[in-house]
């Protein structure tokens, strides 16, 4: 099975095991135990002997296998926030890019290269939408994708082309469906970041981050890039893998501390 795929039992729902090394494996079911052959009969008086023992059957199941990739970094927003932009300006990948909602059909991988023997890997997944968790739009079938990673970048575009469009508004529609999914998945480290910075003058595009900031009351990172232009990119990547080497650091010393073991 590819490494990323989740093992359920499908009649009761309960989590068998998740992939997530190469080479790595488990056991489902066990096997029966065999029973005796004719040989175990055999004697000086009874030379083709034709008792045998019966054994005992294994065990029996019906599996469910769900694959999940394995990326660092996931990318949230509305359609149109600028996902598949970022994911082109900052790795090799290259999703389908367009003026229209819904672009994204499918998750996209790229690996961010942020200096020798530093990279990380960002997954793009169709934009979410109001409603998401009751069936609307495209994203909610692949937030599942999101679920492994270290960290969401959520994607707020600063410059809808609707005037009515409220990016903080939307920003919480997200969250809402983030939490219906998965309370987990919400409660991920998130960064804001507010993109499209090249369509409007500095000062402007800086007082609505800083508004967008405000109004949400958020107190994590966040930044103000251009995917399309490239401006910003790299600070935000680098401060990625910043964070996703102190998570690794941190992870590394949770095993390697003895059990029982606690900070003075």
């Amino acid at each position: 099975m590819p490494v990323g795929t989740t093992v359920r039992d499908e009649e009761t729902g309960e989590e068998l095991s998740d992939l997530t090394q190469a080479g790595q494996t488990i056991l489902v079911a066990k096997g029966g135990k065999g029973g005796w052959g004719n040989q175990r009969f055999k004697s000086s008086t009874n030379r083709s002997p034709r008792q045998f023992g019966p054994g005992l059957p294994g065990e029996k199941r019906t599996l469910f296998f769900e694959l999940k990739v394995i990326a660092d970094v996931g990318l949230l927003g509305f359609p149109n926030a600028g996902k598949s932009t970022l994911i082109r300006a900052v790795s090799h990948a290259r999703p389908k890019v367009a003026d229209y909602p819904f672009t994204t059909l499918h998750p996209n991988l790229g690996v961010v290269d942020v200096g020798e023997h530093r990279s990380f890997v960002m997954a793009d997944i169709p934009g979410l939408i109001e409603g998401a968790a009751e069936g609307a739009g495209l994203g909610i079938r692949f937030l599942r994708h999101l679920q492994r990673t270290g960290v969401l970048l959520h994607l707020v575009d600063i410059a809808p082309l609707d005037p009515d469009v409220d990016p903080v508004k939307e920003v919480r529609a997200i969250v809402a469906e983030l939490k219906k999914f998965d309370k987990e998945l919400a409660q991920k480290p998130r960064w804001l970041v507010m993109t499209k910075r090249d369509l409007l003058p500095d000062e402007e595009a800086e007082e609505r981050s800083r508004d967008i900031v405000r109004r949400l009351r958020f107190r994590g990172p966040h930044f103000l890039i251009s995917a399309a232009t490239g401006r910003g990119t790299k600070e935000l990547a680098q401060a990625v893998m910043v964070f996703l080497e102190e998570q690794q650091a941190r992870a590394a010393h949770d095993r390697e501390a003895p059990a029982g073991d606690t900070a003075a």
